[in-house]
């Protein structure tokens, strides 16, 4: 099973349609931001954190942006 059947499955399950690409992207970068600033586990946990939130994968990419700046 490839990463996009995986991800289109899991969606299914949870009763959810399949990602956009933009919001596949946005996360990547955002866990890339995450695990460069701080650790590798930091990685999937602020990806967890954004969808617990609510806010869009573009709106934690820009957060997370900023933290990194400081």
């Amino acid at each position: 099973m490839d990463a996009q059947e995986w991800l289109t499955t899991f969606a299914d399950r949870l009763g959810l349609g399949p990602l956009e690409q933009a919001d596949i992207d946005a996360l990547l970068d955002l866990a890339s931001v995450a695990a460069h600033t701080s650790e590798r586990l930091a990685a999937p946990l602020t990806c967890f954190l954004v969808g617990r939130s609510g806010i869009s994968p573009a709106e934690a990419k820009a957060i997370a942006d900023e933290i990194a700046a400081t």
